[in-house]
């Protein structure tokens, strides 16, 4: 039975409570942006279709879902997706890796308002984000090959952070703190965490600007897991005369955290890491005609990755890598009286200088082209290609089709074919430690992508059934003969995975006469992966990530609010994966909310499940909370 506890509901709503107080100027509240589903535009780089008229299998999770769901991290966020899997290796997204459909965290995509966020290191550090949740207007998560629309790395899919835009002059503050309540073994302290985010916006004539900064810390969880974060964010939008926009966007974090167990257990017990990543863009949209609109892009990344796999002795086993990621885009889209035309340039060049990968480098050059159409009436096509030079790598072409037909009112059928590759990461191939090894002849993941299904979109009730095929040839994991063998990274050959979706969200307005309850919002998912091995590798008797990526998903959440004031949400995640471990975990917030301000009370896991997301770590059981968010 996938919930043997589903009878308690809101049994425990735990101890967690945040203030929070808004002011604006002027008088409407800084968070009054909420947009209804199907108005959220999906913003890809050049072709851009709102929500409801997507022919791809795409989730959206919309401001109010953000502000309604108990967490408080982007990857927690992203739990709640379908076929999104989040291992995490400490609480509060502290060290998490994203997949998904079955795929390994090296294969998705990561996007901050369609800027990749991609490390060449390792996808370890993808997730190391400078944005909190108080920036983000909502998510775009797409599955399934995506290279035509996105580029290399998005194998398996793309998750792209959309930032909030101003509307409003205000500013904010939020102070929280939590615990397990759990005692240390070593010195009896309470494990705990606190954080601190403040944020302030500017909204004037012909510009706006956003800025935050916040930092969360804590002692852990269990025996060196403890952790620091900061974070700092801008972003600017300058009008440029009638038409023109300059957008600036930069941030940085610094995280270091305990690493016990994270990567080489049991030997690690004594690791500590410390990664510190830096993000800026610039880019600027012209209208050259009326039909036609330019948008040159140029951004960097840099990432310093500080691993000590024994912090007390700093001279073992110390690995320091330096990554620089320069990009350049150039991205144009025509509309015509025969339909939508879509055309980009993009060059990236990846650097790294580090004491155990070496130094490297490596650069591509990609040529996109893509036409959206309407041949008949509520018909619509959009096909399109990827033309990539690597340099370690030469040629590669990546095509891909979607096509979407409206029928009978609201219902949609879909069906779309793509195409991805995935680069190895340095990590990959030239690492080299106590308990893996590189290898340097390792080639391009490479995947061929079907699905089709069919969808339904209106105010209140947004559906989806799918079914895909998708073949990923020289697929790469880390796999050992033997217990004591140190791994590498094999081409294992080529995986097949069948899958299907089916998922639903449910909103409800004005349910009872005497107002008790106003809104009442279900959302549900459910997702199956049969995945099949084909491989020339019988010797490989042990793998770091196939055998752990999932069987089945289902997630539920349930949202209600009474009396225009009171606010209660219930989760439930549940996943298997193929090595048939399985777990539920089940969070709750209530909220009471004001038009200046809110009090709501947070509990994860509520019924303190054991469980593991990635390698043997064990994840935290119950955690609470205390907070204050105020603003002028």
């Amino acid at each position: 039975m996938l919930f043997r506890n589903s009878a308690f509901l809101l049994s425990l709503m735990g101890c967690t409570i945040t203030l929070n107080a808004q002011t604006t100027y002027p008088s409407k509240p800084l968070n009054d942006t909420t947009r209804k589903l199907n108005e959220v535009m999906v913003r890809e780089n050049r072709l851009q279709l709102p929500f409801s008229q997507q022919n791809r299998n795409v989730s959206i999770i919309d401001q109010e879902k953000i502000k309604s769901l108990p967490v408080r991290s982007v990857s927690e966020l992203l739990s709640y997706v379908s076929g999104v899997d989040v291992r995490q290796r400490g609480p509060g997204g502290a060290q998490a890796d994203i997949s998904m459909d079955g795929g390994t965290f090296d294969q998705t995509l990561v996007l901050i308002n369609g800027i990749k966020v991609s490390d060449p290191q390792t996808g370890h550090n993808m997730m190391n984000l400078p944005i909190s949740m108080d920036d983000i207007d909502h998510i775009e998560v797409l599955r399934g090959s995506a290279s035509r629309i996105y580029g290399i790395n998005a194998l398996t899919g793309a998750i792209n952070i959309v930032t909030r835009n101003v509307k409003n002059t205000g500013l904010s503050a939020t102070v929280f703190s939590g615990s397990s309540f759990k005692k240390k073994e070593d010195n009896g302290n309470t494990y705990a965490n606190y954080g601190i985010r403040a944020s302030g916006t500017l909204a004037l004539n012909s510009s706006s600007h956003l800025f935050s900064i916040g930092q969360e810390a804590g002692n852990g969880y269990r025996y060196n897991t403890a952790f620091n974060n900061q974070k700092l964010y801008y972003q600017g939008k300058i009008n440029v005369g009638k038409t023109d926009q300059l957008e600036v966007m930069a941030g940085y974090t610094h995280n270091k955290f305990g690493a016990n167990g994270y990567y080489a257990a049991p030997g690690d017990k004594e690791s500590e890491e410390t990664v510190k990543t830096a993000l800026a863009s610039l880019s600027y949209t012209t209208k050259i005609t009326d039909h036609w609109t330019l948008t040159p892009r140029i951004s960097y990344r840099n990432n310093v990755d500080d691993y000590l796999y024994i912090k007390q002795t700093p001279d073992k086993f110390h690995n320091h890598h330096v990554s620089n990621v320069f990009d350049a885009e150039l991205n144009n889209t025509i509309q015509t009286a025969i339909g939508t035309f879509g055309l980009g340039l993009e060059a990236r060049t990846e650097h790294i200088k580090s004491t155990n990968l070496g130094k490297r480098n490596r650069s591509n050059t990609g040529i996109f082209g893509e036409y959206k159409f309407e041949p008949l009436s509520r018909l619509l096509i959009n096909l399109g290609m990827y033309t990539n030079y690597n340099s370690d790598y030469g040629w590669q072409a990546f095509p891909g089709l979607d096509a979407g037909y409206n029928f009978y009112g609201n219902w949609r059928i879909f069906a779309n074919l793509g195409t991805g590759q995935r680069l190895p990461t340095y990590t990959d191939l030239y690492y080299n430690g106590p308990t893996n090894i590189g290898n340097d002849q390792l080639r391009p993941e490479k995947s061929k992508y079907a699905e089709g299904g069919i969808k339904f979109n209106n105010e209140q009730l947004v559906m989806n059934a799918s079914y895909f095929v998708r073949r990923i040839d020289n697929f790469i994991d880390w796999l050992k003969a033997k217990e004591s063998d140190p791994y590498q990274p094999q081409n294992y050959n080529q995986v097949d995975t069948k899958g299907f979706t089916l998922s639903a969200d449910y909103q409800f307005s004005g349910l009872s006469e005497n107002g008790m309850l106003n809104k009442l919002r279900l959302g549900s998912s459910f997702t199956h992966l049969d995945p099949a091995f084909k491989t020339t590798m019988p010797t490989a008797n042990f793998s770091k990530y196939t055998m752990e990526s999932l069987r089945n998903q289902l997630s539920g959440t349930v949202n209600a609010q009474l009396y225009k004031v009171l606010d209660l949400t219930l989760t439930a995640r549940y996943n298997e994966r193929i090595s048939k471990k399985t777990y539920t975990v089940m969070d709750a917030r209530v909220a009471f909310k004001q038009r200046h301000y809110s009090i709501y009370a947070d509990a994860a896991n509520l019924f303190n499940v054991q469980y593991i997301e990635a390698a043997a770590i064990p994840m935290p059981g119950s955690w609470f909370s205390l907070g204050l968010k105020a603003g002028i």
